[in-house]
């Protein structure tokens, strides 16, 4: 197969723990030919969706800590149709930018193109917002930008998270404990005074045991989770905000979210997930670049690169 990664920079990625650098060297040792591009050299002329695209090769035993573990080939402008295969792996922020991108792929499977995860399905899942359609797996959950509304919850509940819709890696997020005396400082920021819309949800105690990220490929749990423990003091577990990374087997509880929710998502052009579970209750629907499959793979038996790539060959009929 030849796959196109839409992606950001490559110099910009930490190769040694990226889980799309993951992806790519699994692929290569599969056989399988790699290109790139980034999301602004996705385009549509004359009514074909085309990509400027860069081949690349990678480097065997190269240091994963330093550059120079790629090499570059010839560039191309291409329909997108060409390939076997396109994954979009840009990273957020969902602006308008990206939203337009889903829409250039979307066309671009209308024209043939095998595109994973899907340029609808991504659109059609915003990942704070997606869990809201599974309200039995969810701690109690608010989505709103009236002030009245975040009071109320707050002093219903007493110790809630607040968080914007469009954040990562921990961005934006914030504690309100019952005494919190900068509650209305806060809420106006995150809601810039009522003109934008966030998410409030109950406090789940047991952050201090990991936020666990369980991934799903092709409908299917990957058997380990990483609980991704704060650090003392912290509130988030995000490996971006200094949180730990633990693999450990899937609860009882993980595997009832994780079976219910995969097939469905499966379904809705959906090939890679990754589901955020603190204690038994979800908290997020990671659509646009799921992570962790370096740190799962280091900590355990199964390599989670390896099944996706498995599960590409399979969904792309190669």
């Amino acid at each position: 197969m030849h796959v196109l990664f839409v992606i950001d920079p490559l110099p910009s990625l930490k190769a040694y723990k990226d889980s799309s650098v993951a992806m790519m060297r699994a692929l290569a040792a599969r056989g399988h030919t790699l290109s790139v591009a980034l999301q602004g050299d996705l385009y549509i002329d004359a009514g074909v969706v085309k990509v400027q695209c860069q081949a690349i090769q990678l480097v065997d035993g190269a240091d994963l800590h330093q550059p120079g573990w790629w090499r570059e080939g010839a560039r191309a402008d291409v329909p997108m149709n060409g390939f076997d295969a396109v994954l979009m792996r840009k990273d957020p922020p969902f602006d308008m930018e990206y939203l337009y991108s889903t829409h250039l792929l979307e066309f671009a499977q209308k024209q043939g193109a095998k595109v994973f995860n899907t340029g609808a399905a991504i659109r059609n899942h915003p990942e704070k917002l997606a869990i809201t359609e599974f309200a039995e797996f969810t701690s109690p959950t608010l989505v709103t930008r009236d002030m009245s509304r975040l009071r109320a919850f707050h002093a219903q509940h007493h110790d809630v998270i607040v968080k914007p819709l469009d954040g990562m890696g921990g961005m934006g997020i914030f504690r309100l404990q019952q005494a919190e005396l900068n509650l209305g400082a806060i809420l106006e920021t995150l809601t810039d005074n009522g003109q934008r819309t966030i998410m409030a949800q109950r406090y789940i105690p047991e952050i201090v045991a990991g936020d666990k990220r369980i991934l799903i490929i092709g409908g299917e749990p990957v058997p380990y989770a990483l609980a991704r423990i704060p650090l003392a003091g912290e509130t988030r577990g995000n490996l971006a905000a200094g949180g730990r990374g633990v693999a450990q087997p899937l609860t009882a509880r993980d595997k009832e979210i994780a079976l219910s929710l995969g097939p469905r998502l499966a379904e809705r052009g959906l090939l890679l997930v990754g589901l955020d579970v603190i204690g038994d209750y979800l908290t997020e629907v990671n659509v646009t670049s799921p992570t962790c499959f370096v740190e799962i793979t280091e900590q355990t038996d199964f390599d989670v690169a390896q099944a996706f790539a498995v599960a590409l060959e399979r969904a792309a009929g190669g």
